[in-house]
């Protein structure tokens, strides 16, 4: 079996890219970009990711796709601008309009093109967002199959998942997550902000795992 799998070089997005690896003769990792402000340094962690065990040469060639938001998105939009809500901010105050329809639509195309009969996302237990849910999948998966004559599995194996969880397995993979981006503000160097939720997702997913955290923060709050 051929699978794709939405890869922005996020940790939960590189244990699932090795989680599909295990379980498939051949995993495409397809990155898409929409004009958002970290999207660069996501590029960087692919590259060093695929550059390395366990994903390097057993991890099919990146496909980059575009989908430009910018035409959507005003320009003081924070993923515009790269000014993301503050470090106890809940869920909602990230929330991207329509972020899975637009990732997954054109990467259905390409699904298609490529044979793939799989497309599998990293959400994780307790996402809040519309465009997250059984439901969601379920009719976005019959709509790309009827309208691409293609048969199309919409996966999320780690839905029921709360992030420790998956950091443990990304352990147990060999996933080495340090090299991994969960931040809305990088550095230019690739060090996260330290003051962004995401960060704070990914400081407590590390404590609640009981492992180290080996993040590069430019400052812990």
């Amino acid at each position: 079996m051929t699978s794709a799998v939405l890869f922005s070089g996020g940790l939960d997005s590189a244990v699932l890219l090795a989680h599909e690896r295990a379980a498939s003769d051949r995993v495409v990792p397809i990155h898409v970009r929409s004009g958002l402000a970290w999207e660069g340094a996501e590029a960087q962690a692919i590259a060093r990711l695929l550059a390395v065990p366990p994903l390097a040469g057993r991890i099919e060639p990146l496909r980059s796709l575009s989908v430009d938001m910018r035409d959507v998105y005003p320009p003081t939009h924070w993923a515009m601008t790269g000014q993301p809500p503050a470090f106890d901010t809940p869920d909602e105050d990230v929330y991207l309009d329509g972020r899975n329809i637009i990732l997954i639509s054109k990467a259905a195309v390409l699904c298609a093109r490529l044979g793939c009969g799989r497309l599998a996302l990293g959400p994780l237990a307790g996402n809040p967002f519309p465009d997250a849910t059984p439901d969601f999948f379920t009719a976005m998966a019959q709509a790309m199959s009827l309208g691409l004559d293609h048969p199309l599995e919409i996966a999320a194996p780690f839905a029921a998942l709360h992030k420790e969880a998956v950091i443990a397995r990304g352990r147990d993979l060999g996933v080495p997550l340090e090299l991994t981006l969960s931040c809305m503000n990088p550095s230019a160097d690739g060090a996260h902000c330290g003051a962004c939720s995401k960060c704070r997702e990914r400081q407590h997913a590390f404590r609640d795992a009981g492992i180290e955290d080996p993040t590069r923060y430019l400052t812990r709050m």
